[in-house]
């Protein structure tokens, strides 16, 4: 079976050649970026909307300072690093002194942008020619669309969107210079009713089973769905759509949870949904997002690092004392997913040197591994897929929707307890919680089992829990972060600010 994550090499370049849509830019609405062919000259057959479909895929891989930075915006993590100088942009968000003025923030916009871009691009001609597997082209595109516009919403709050309406039935337009000062930012809630019109279409028109491994499927798109709706705390919608996919999906829980994060362990029973990485082209720091790899599986490796199992890297991203100490010492999940590194050394004879804001730990989950056969520069092109969405992240969205729409404690008692069982090897750890304590309960084991994947800055802020557990973090100011300054300046007075910025 072919995978999106091979096919990328002989098709992608193709794609960014032809198509004009990409470009290591800084402006919003390159005016160098022309779209060098139109509809005539593309979108003429199946091959041109399944090249550009793994076009629209490529962004994703870019998703990877989103993942990095989500973690350390939250109190999981210390940025890290060599010095308080390295990568200004994530010292300033893990202190919360960030401003509009952030190339890393920059990154998100551009990068997530670009992405939008490519998928309204492929939408504008989707009905040019019929073919087989064309209407399941579309909802994989409209799955990466809702997914693009789904990290934006969540960093930067309402965004600008083309031809709002259109989009709204399925539809995209691409962008053109002159858009930034004419288009409006939609409001938080138009976002997510455009995100859930794309989702709906993708669930209703996508199977369990991909054509290709890698690629979107039924499941993923009504684990993303259920996500938007847990974030606008539509709970009743949350748990309807999220209960479905457990009780019809293929997916299960792996017995070892130390198998997910390893190679053999990418798109497995558990996966619902992973961002494809591979050991094929690599970047150089003035195009990270060019890297065919997980660039942040490099950031965050063990510096200097010689000893078994492990690559070096950067460390970035250390997880903190804290986080260490509120595992209980029976669960399973703490040492898959932080690295003791005094211990290691110990018990391996591994060396290592002290990085900026060390703490002794690493994100054991996407450390680079040996053996991984990069090219290039093996910090910027490792292999090793972002696991977006897992079963066991879906039984604990289910079981918050459930408790915090009051809508059935036991049904939530269930999910958070099989995701219990698997962590610490028996039912005798299994929570009896109810009401608030339950609520509790679940937000915590979102933490012990998603630690390192990303998730912990946007649970607290949704769950409006940020101001007590994050240092710095300021009550109607940090919940978004701030539209780049050049963005700002470039709409001309079309684009407000968000508060407090």
């Amino acid at each position: 079976m072919k995978t999106i994550k091979n096919n990328k090499f002989t098709l992608v370049a193709l794609v960014l050649l032809t198509l004009g849509l990409y470009s290591c830019t800084d402006k919003f609405l390159d005016e160098e970026e022309n779209y060098l062919i139109d509809s005539e000259g593309y979108f003429n057959s199946e091959d041109d909307y399944y090249m550009a479909l793994v076009g629209a895929y490529d962004l994703l891989q870019a998703t990877y300072v989103n993942n990095l930075l989500g973690e350390i915006a939250s109190d999981n993590t210390l940025c890290g690093g060599e010095s308080a100088t390295d990568v200004v942009g994530f010292q300033q968000i893990d202190d919360m002194t960030h401003t509009p003025v952030n190339a890393n923030l920059r990154d998100i916009w551009n990068w997530m942008f670009a992405g939008v871009k490519r998928t309204n691009y492929f939408l504008e001609f989707q009905n040019n020619i019929e073919f087989d597997g064309r209407v399941q082209m579309v909802a994989e595109v409209r799955f990466l669309r809702a997914y693009f516009h789904f990290e934006l919403v969540k960093w930067f709050g309402g965004i600008p969107i083309k031809d709002y309406a259109n989009a709204l039935e399925g539809g995209g337009k691409r962008f053109s210079p002159g858009d930034e000062t004419s288009i409006p930012r939609y409001s938080v809630e138009e976002v997510y009713a455009l995100i859930e019109s794309d989702l709906i279409f993708a669930a209703n028109n996508l199977d369990y089973t991909a054509p290709q491994v890698g690629r979107v499927t039924k499941g993923a798109a009504q684990a993303l769905l259920g996500k938007a709706y847990l974030y606008q705390d539509k709970f009743s919608d949350a748990a309807n759509v999220l209960g479905n996919l457990i009780d019809n999906g293929p997916y299960q829980l792996i017995d070892d949870y130390s198998e997910i994060f390893e190679n053999d362990g990418e798109n497995g029973v558990e996966s619902v949904f992973e961002v494809q990485y591979s050991d094929g082209e690599g970047a150089g720091f003035g195009c990270l997002q060019c890297s065919e790899g997980n660039v942040a599986v490099g950031f965050m490796g063990i510096r200097n690092h010689t000893g078994p199992t492990f690559d070096s890297g950067y460390s970035f991203n250390v997880p903190v004392q804290s986080a260490y100490d509120a595992f209980n010492s029976d669960d399973l999940r703490r040492d898959v997913s932080i690295l003791d590194i005094v211990a290691w050394a110990e018990e391996t004879g591994a060396t290592y040197v002290e990085g900026y804001e060390h703490t002794g730990y690493y994100n054991r989950k996407y450390l680079p591994r040996q053996g991984d056969q990069n090219i290039g520069d093996q910090n910027l092109t490792n292999p090793n897929n972002y696991r977006s969405i897992r079963y066991a992240d879906v039984l604990l969205m289910a079981a918050e929707a459930n408790n915090r729409g009051s809508i059935d404690d036991t049904k939530a008692l269930d999910y958070l307890n099989q995701v219990r069982e698997r962590a610490f090897g028996d039912s005798s750890h299994n929570s009896s919680a109810t009401g608030a304590a339950l609520t509790d309960a679940i937000l915590d084991e979102r933490r012990f089992e998603l630690l390192g994947e990303g998730h912990r800055f946007f649970d607290l802020v949704r769950t409006g829990r940020a101001a007590q557990a994050i240092e710095g973090f300021v009550p109607g100011k940090h919940e978004l972060f701030p539209i780049p300054f050049q963005e700002i300046q470039f709409s001309a007075g079309n684009w407000d600010q968000n508060p407090n910025y």
